[in-house]
């Protein structure tokens, strides 16, 4: 049954609509990533959430707690809402330590002494801050810092913890480490995360099921492998992993073609439903490309670049440029080399999609 619930909540900014008609059911104990560009609508969403935006029109809900409805005319504050949130920038209070930093929300609240004491020492614990406890947050590496934001946030017990891009100031290998930290906060104390990311490797590793939004409409809700595989359009299969888009003409026998002359074979033929489309884009990703003597086409290398465990290419084939990357121990043709291409997973999109 799903837990938290957004039913067709639209948000306007003036003339300007950042979230359309959006509906989630987001379920208890899973993390669920919202993806897309800046201003596409994510963090918009997550405020209404939050509840330090109302919406427009739709209701939020979790559980049985009704939080948002313009309908019924409701609105509850963030304050009652009782949800963990992690920010962007840490939002430490450098005068206070370490623990009274994490104990701080537990104190507004009014908690008794005791109870405010085993909580802040269990978040500690958790997020292997306690031998720091009594230090200042300007000790701390950036790193030290999130985790102070993250033990503060699950002082509070929540049901539902609010990220927003709470790793992007980072360094990439803090990044890595906090987003397993993360899950396995998540794991331990059975909450559910709602993530906002621009950055396609967090939500993959993170996410049980990611929404990738483009100018405030939901482009797909579906599990990370689902997305990169089968991918609702053109937008989500460019916005996930790298990839290649080759415009491809009709002749006027039909076959397809990369340079408006010589067709392509029938194994790459485009599908019957795309066939009246102008242009059409042939999609692949550099990782589902082989060089082979039986390819598609024929290609020419324009670039060689090493990369550590993978070679880099820059091929051109009809005036228009192919990216492969393979294996660093796999043989490979040299710049200036015309080889066969051979696409292991084509995609086909029309132009509009």
């Amino acid at each position: 049954m799903s837990y938290v619930r957004l039913t067709d909540v639209t948000k306007r900014f003036g003339q300007v609509t950042a979230v359309n008609s959006l509906n989630l059911a987001i379920e208890k104990g899973e993390c669920f990533s919202m993806l897309g560009p800046s201003g596409c609508g994510k963090t918009t969403t997550l405020r209404m959430v939050a509840g330090f935006e109302d919406l427009d029109e739709g209701e939020i809900s979790v559980g049985e707690r009704l939080l948002s409805s313009r309908a019924r005319n409701f609105y509850l504050p963030p304050e009652k809402r009782d949800f963990g949130m992690v920010f962007q920038a840490f939002a430490v209070w450098p005068h206070l330590s370490v623990y009274e930093n994490v104990a701080f929300p537990l104190r507004i609240r009014k908690l008794p002494a005791a109870e405010i004491a085993a909580r802040t020492r269990d978040a500690l614990t958790s997020t292997n801050l306690l031998e720091a406890a009594q230090d200042r947050p300007e000790n701390l590496s950036g790193g030290g810092k999130q985790r102070v934001a993250l033990a503060r946030a699950l002082a509070v017990n929540p049901d539902v913890m609010l990220l927003d891009e709470p790793l992007s100031s980072l360094d990439p290998h803090l990044r890595e480490e906090m987003r397993f930290e993360i899950k396995d906060l998540q794991r331990k104390y059975g909450f559910s995360i709602i993530y906002v990311t621009h950055d396609q490797s967090e939500a993959m590793a993170l996410s049980d099921r990611i929404l990738v939004m483009k100018q405030g409409v939901a482009q797909q809700v579906d599990s990370p492998l689902n997305i990169y595989n089968e991918p609702a359009n053109k937008f989500v299969f460019s916005f996930i992993g790298l990839h290649n888009f080759l415009s491809v003409s009709l002749l006027p026998d039909g076959a397809a073609s990369l340079d408006g002359q010589h067709p392509l074979p029938e194994t790459l033929a485009p599908p019957r439903e795309l066939r009246g489309a102008a242009p059409l884009s042939l999609a692949s990703r550099p990782s589902e490309i082989n060089f082979s003597t039986e390819g598609h086409f024929t290609a020419t290398v324009t670039r060689k670049s090493f990369l550590g465990e993978i070679i880099d290419y820059q091929l051109t084939s009809g005036g228009q440029d192919l990216r492969i990357q393979k294996s660093r121990r796999a043989p490979g043709p040299e710049v200036g080399e015309t080889c066969g291409v051979l696409l292991l997973r084509p995609y086909w999109f029309g132009d509009d999609a």
